[in-house]
């Protein structure tokens, strides 16, 4: 009986809701690997990793990687064709924080949109190679005011795309991305597209531990750690299960890895390494 009535609930729900029902679907987008020594790099296009937000063009709607739709202003999609377009929302170096708040918010009337550009670096209907699909984004964002192509560039030597890579982090840039010439489109993880991102190892002192939950139920789930310069975050991965049980003490001095810093000078992708040995 039970069971029954539950289904006229969820029938009920379901035609007089319908869309509330609907959830946002992943769209279908290619997905980079990590860079690897072996590659050839001549084989590969370069371009400059922008830290903005993913944005999928399927033709009407711009959608986030979660497939959320971006509310977006009509002027600035206003000469957007209607096709699939692969790229980036972005403003500037340095600024994840303002783009990241634009794509959340509800108001297509803000003065930042103004300062964005769709950032394009694909074609996911276009079945040519990768360095066909250039062109022809090269044509397409021609005829666009607030669209425009990452620069590709080509290096014949594994010891220039590292000066490349230092000359973009040196301008506060992100890193790196390698994109296979030959490449078709593929949606999921790609070998032929990899991202080339620097490291940056750090010490700060353990601050508290924090309670874990789910599988990491009775165990540490992340430390607050503060920075020389007093700032706090919290470290939440790099734990060994061992770690977990037997987390580094209130006042020891831990080292992690991070990738770059926040607006407000916090570590970014915080990852525990070790305990400093005295």
């Amino acid at each position: 009986m039970q069971r029954y009535l539950l289904s006229i609930i969820f029938l009920f729900i379901y035609f007089v809701f319908p869309l509330q029902l609907i959830a946002a679907e992943n769209p279908p987008i290619q997905l980079a690997t990590r860079y690897q020594d072996h590659i050839e790099v001549k084989d590969y296009f370069v371009s400059e990793k922008l830290d903005g937000v993913r944005g999928y063009w399927n033709g009407s709607n711009m959608l986030s990687r979660s497939g959320r739709e971006i509310t977006i202003p009509d002027w600035f999609v206003a000469d957007f064709p209607p096709i699939k377009i692969d790229g980036e929302l972005w403003i500037k170096r340095n600024n994840f924080e303002s783009i990241s708040a634009l794509a959340r918010s509800q108001k297509p009337d803000s003065l930042l949109w103004r300062e964005v550009k769709f950032m394009i670096f694909d074609l996911p209907e276009n079945i040519g190679q990768f360095s066909e699909r250039v062109k022809q984004m090269i044509t397409i964002a021609a005829d666009s005011k607030h669209m425009q192509v990452i620069t590709q560039q080509e290096f014949a030597t594994q010891e220039r795309l590292y000066q490349e890579l230092d000359r973009v982090i040196a301008l506060d840039g992100e890193g790196l991305m390698l994109h296979k010439k030959t490449a078709l489109y593929k949606v999921g993880r790609s070998r032929d597209i990899v991202k080339l991102k620097p490291r940056y190892d750090a010490e700060a002192v353990v601050i508290s531990h924090i309670e874990g939950k789910g599988k990491f139920s009775g165990l540490m789930g992340a430390i607050t750690v503060e920075m020389p310069d007093g700032k706090r975050f919290k470290i939440g991965s790099g734990f060994s299960d061992n770690d977990r049980a037997n987390p580094p003490k209130i006042g020891a001095v831990v080292t992690y890895q991070y990738l770059g810093l926040t607006k407000n000078g916090i570590p970014r992708f915080a990852h525990f390494l070790r305990v400093r040995s005295e």
